[in-house]
């Protein structure tokens, strides 16, 4: 599974931003998707999952004003950001992850996400 992160960028405060996550390979083998990200001196936390056949779970300091969605006919996930904060600034990293008696994560290459004015 190979997962290629696009759309980060600069933007101001209040403003938004959509990220994008093309996903190739063994599409079949994934049971969660997932949005992280890892801001400066910071640990990488969980911003969205999307669970196979599931509801989608969001961090607290991001609900209500992102939204993480799927498409499963060109094999993209995407974040819609909107009402950004300069907190939300980070690199952002999509995650796919394959349950079983190994549980193995695919991680994508971030892409910086800067919320400043």
């Amino acid at each position: 599974v190979q997962l290629q992160a696009s759309g980060g960028g600069l933007v101001q405060p209040g403003g938004s931003l959509r990220l994008s996550c093309a996903v190739s390979g063994e599409i079949f083998s994934i049971d969660v998707m997932g949005w992280y990200r890892q801001a400066p001196g910071k640990q990488r936390e969980l911003v969205a999952i999307i669970p196979r056949g599931g509801s989608t779970n969001y961090a607290d300091s991001v609900k209500g004003r992102f939204t993480a969605s799927r498409d499963n006919a060109k094999n993209t996930m995407y974040l819609q950001m909107n009402s950004l904060k300069p907190e939300d600034t980070a690199v952002y990293y999509c995650n796919a992850k394959r349950i079983g008696p190994t549980t193995v994560y695919y991680w994508g290459q971030g892409t910086q996400v800067t919320v400043s004015s």
